[in-house]
């Protein structure tokens, strides 16, 4: 027993020691599942993206030719490094199992950027909650933007916290690279980027800020100019017309087949929100102006559904009228419960601003899935779900602080009275 406090004593402050097993976790649980389905009868899961994505980079492989359709400039990065990956790996199942791989190992990515907002129980908590979580899991085996870019994102901002803490020129500059990939990895990064920003904005101060617009301006200059040259050939050339157009047509399928249908997910359910949608194009002769403001009541209910909805299938599957039915409701409401815990601790405790891109990056998502659609397995909100894991990991560490706390005062209470009825 001495031995063993020894070590604990000599190790306890390595970060290894918590991180080690929380690695091990995420990689057998993904790995272990990878080989399942591999050497199942259906094998890896497919889906149309997928092959969209699969023939696309074959595509660029057989004649490097990226057009100008949204497709093409919005997934840039996404295609690019599929395209390598498949070029590099040839099988679609290796590019599959280095993406499961990278995924799983992000597990570290969270957990220092959980240590470095929060503290070392609320990291080893919600590195749990991403290690197990069924989403990273089922996600990774997909051949899909979103779990790299997960990856992007988490890898973004903990360069983001270094380079506030240390102001390297080495982590500045890896932090400018991956959000440039963020720009063209896929559409969300833009937005996503958008409040990383402003998490930036808020907690620089303005002598540092000066003093980082002076070191770079040389760069940032040139790559202004480099972007309004670029973009200015091409809207002379009337190159982004194929942009445009893509750009319109895809706005009308949401609108038409989406909105005006009232669903809340990218296919119909029966929780959508049915009702008769005013078609009138009249306003500055936009397709999108004149549906939203004719229909803007309906829209906002719509919107309120899918707030509702982004927590989670289960909300339109509550039960409380069986025994059954309420543990279920109990278990689903879990997650929520510490989110709502992590929130206000974190308002209460003035660490906010300090902590608020967990909650920036998280909002960014919501939106994107509020203003478009969710997918029905809830793909799209993937993204957000280390981040998810961070708030209800500090609501955890929170709510097992209140317990000590409340056990140690009764247990000293109980001492207390136990100590005075003997000494009578």
């Amino acid at each position: 027993m001495y031995l063993i406090y020894r070590i604990y004593v000599k190790y306890k402050n390595y970060e290894w020691v918590y991180l080690l097993p929380l690695v091990l976790l995420s990689l057998k649980r993904v790995l272990q599942y990878y080989f399942f389905i591999l050497h199942s009868d259906k094998g890896l899961p497919k889906s149309d993206d997928s092959q969209w994505y699969l023939d696309y980079a074959h595509a660029l492989l057989a004649d490097f030719k990226i057009g100008l359709h949204m497709n093409d400039l919005l997934y840039m990065g996404y295609n690019l490094i599929l395209t390598l990956l498949i070029g590099v790996f040839k099988e679609a199942q290796t590019v599959i199992f280095i993406q499961a791989v990278t995924t799983a190992l992000c597990v570290i990515l969270v957990y220092f950027i959980t240590l470095r907002l929060f503290n070392r129980v609320t990291a080893i908590i919600a590195s749990y909650f991403y290690a197990t979580s069924w989403h990273m899991m089922i996600w990774s085996m997909y051949i899909l933007s979103d779990s790299l870019f997960m990856n992007l994102v988490l890898l973004n901002v903990l360069l983001l916290l270094k380079m506030l803490e240390s102001k390297k020129k080495l982590v500045t500059t890896m932090f400018i690279i991956s959000s440039l990939i963020m720009l063209i990895f896929r559409p969300t990064g833009v937005l996503t980027l958008a409040f990383i920003g402003l998490y930036l904005v808020f907690n620089l101060n303005k002598q540092t800020t000066f003093l980082l617009l002076k070191r770079y301006r040389f760069p940032i200059v040139g790559a202004l100019l480099f972007i309004l040259a670029v973009v200015s050939y091409l809207t002379l050339g009337q190159k982004f017309n194929p942009l445009i157009a893509s750009l319109q047509y895809n706005a009308k399928l949401v609108l038409y087949n989406i909105y005006a249908k009232g669903w809340i997910y990218d296919n119909p359910s029966s929780n959508d929100y049915f009702y008769r949608p005013d078609y009138r194009m009249d306003i500055f002769g936009s397709l999108i102006l004149s549906f939203l403001i004719h229909n803007w009541d309906h829209v906002l209910l719509l919107y309120g559904r899918r707030a509702i909805a982004f927590i989670g299938w289960w909300v339109w599957k509550t039960d409380i009228r069986s025994l059954s039915g309420l543990i279920k409701f109990g278990k689903d409401l879990i997650p929520l419960v510490l989110f709502i815990i992590g929130t206000y601790a974190t308002i209460k405790n003035n660490m906010f601003r300090r902590t608020s891109i967990v909650w920036l990056v998280i909002l960014s998502i919501f939106i994107f899935c509020m203003v478009l659609f969710m997918d029905s397995m809830y793909r799209y909100k993937l993204p957000a779900l280390p981040f998810i894991c961070i708030v209800c990991g500090y609501g955890a560490e929170r709510l097992i602080s209140l317990i000590r706390v409340i056990t140690n005062t009764l247990w000293g209470r109980l001492r207390q009275w136990s100590n005075n009825k003997y000494s009578l």
